[in-house]
């Protein structure tokens, strides 16, 4: 008798309608028990329908907490996604005057300047980005930072069609004695034909990928994917092709490599000097206490990036640990000539395209996944105070905030967005002008 009356409870809690009729409050509970009570002669509850109704009362609250849940965090999913007006309209701003005034179309860098985009004795600084906001702050930070701005010379590489803005904006706003470069990718004249080959493969590999990423089976999936594909880094061709540093500055030897999404705080020529031995990149990913020689991660670990269940990631052939430090882009120093002697770019285009064979069950789509497989054994762990990442994601103590050379706002909250952390988007917006008519015209700063 009591297993068929938990069986009909059971059924009655499945049943939409039930839930819905329950009360919302523990104020509506009452309220209708007393007027159940009053529908009784002899002034006796039936306790299994008060139960049910609590049941039901409690399932209904808990489902409308989950939802909320879901909604706020589905709006500020599409809060990051979004590109501010203020941001569209410098870039048609920066455009227009690309058009109409000589000083925007100026040379950047100016003619003299040009022998010291080879020049070995200068410190080389690169940026592949199409956000001309983000890329003017970080430029600005990386010359205040600097004890030496003059030796400074930054790369920027863009595409197509930021190139028009990006170029205005540096024309018009020199960072002198610093030297800025920028050069869209239509503008690489790349004479060796192994060089073109290899980026175009690349560049049709996340094309393909991106056209594959949105079939798969089943509804519930298929919105998981729309929404990841949504995040501009998913398929963003700029991320991909930083594994083509070599090609894009074949007559460097080594370039400190800066995400968009940074400011820099101290002057980076420790990181330049940074002793690699035999490893190409030098970056943050393995603190090692002293005390006792462990290593603790300061970021996610390699199972945090890529999937350990799939045998091809696991297989002890590739040598990779779930447990071990990831490292990330956010800022690293870069030796393109131990790079060259390797087939690490033909490694990360082979991961690529595994990837997307397996349907994306390696890793979630995204371009720092395969670097970590291609670049493994070949990383030096840099000091972690070059780099603080997660700024997108919450606010750091304020002691690290103070001590690290390079803040990285990765995670949603970028800080030339709405809900990024306001502490935080003061120490960004400090290296925008004020008074600059670009930006308070498009509502970037406010007037003073």
């Amino acid at each position: 008798m009591k297993e068929w009356r938990r069986g009909r409870t059971e059924a009655s809690l499945l049943n939409p309608v039930v839930v819905e009729a329950a009360p919302d409050s523990l104020d509506g509970l009452v309220a209708e028990m007393g007027t159940m009570l009053a529908s009784y002669d002899d002034d006796r509850l039936d306790m299994e329908a008060v139960v049910l109704k609590i049941m039901a009362m409690l399932l209904k609250m808990d489902r409308k907490v989950k939802s909320s849940r879901i909604r706020a965090l589905f709006n500020r999913h599409l809060a990051a996604l979004g590109i501010p007006k203020s941001m569209h309209c410098l870039t048609l701003r920066l455009a227009e005057e690309f058009a109409v005034s000589s000083a925007a179309r100026s040379p950047v860098p100016l003619p003299e300047h040009a022998p010291r985009l080879t020049d070995a004795a200068y410190l080389h600084v690169a940026l592949v980005t199409d956000n001309v906001l983000a890329a003017a702050v970080a430029v600005a930070s990386v010359v205040r930072s600097s004890a030496d701005p003059a030796r400074l010379v930054v790369h920027v590489v863009t595409d197509k069609k930021s190139y028009v803005p990006m170029h205005s904006w540096f024309a018009l706003h020199p960072v002198s004695p610093a030297v800025v470069e920028v050069k869209g990718l239509h503008q690489f004249d790349w004479r060796d034909g192994g060089a073109i080959a290899s980026v175009m493969r690349t560049i049709e590999e996340v094309q393909r990928s991106a056209l594959d990423y949105h079939q798969c089976d089943g509804s519930v999936v298929r919105e998981h994917r729309r929404l990841e594909a949504s995040k501009p880094s998913t398929f963003s061709l700029l991320n991909y092709l930083k594994i083509h540093l070599p090609e894009f500055f074949p007559e460097l030897r080594r370039v400190i490599l800066l995400d968009d999404d940074v400011v820099v705080r101290k002057d980076l020529t420790g990181l330049w000097e940074q002793d690699l031995g035999e490893n190409i990149i030098g970056a943050v990913g393995a603190h090692r206490p002293v005390a006792d020689g462990a290593v603790v991660c300061t970021g996610k670990t390699l199972g945090g990036h890529l999937n350990f269940t799939e045998p091809e990631v696991s297989t002890p052939s590739l040598g990779l640990h779930s447990s071990r430090c990831a490292w990330s882009w956010g800022v690293s120093i870069v030796d393109l000539d131990a790079w060259r002697r390797t087939n690490v770019t033909q490694t990360y285009q082979l991961w690529l395209e595994k990837n997307r064979e397996s349907g994306f069950r390696l890793w979630k789509m995204g371009s720092l996944p395969p670097a970590l497989i291609a670049f493994d054994g070949r990383v030096q762990a840099v000091d972690p105070r070059w780099h603080l990442p997660g700024l997108g994601w919450h606010m750091p103590d304020a002691e690290l905030l103070h001590r690290s050379a390079v803040l990285h706002f990765s995670g949603p909250r970028k800080p030339w967005l709405e809900v990024a952390f306001p502490e935080l988007r003061e120490l960004w917006l400090a290296h925008l002008n004020g008074s600059d008519s670009f930006l308070q015209g498009c509502g970037v700063v406010q007037l003073q």
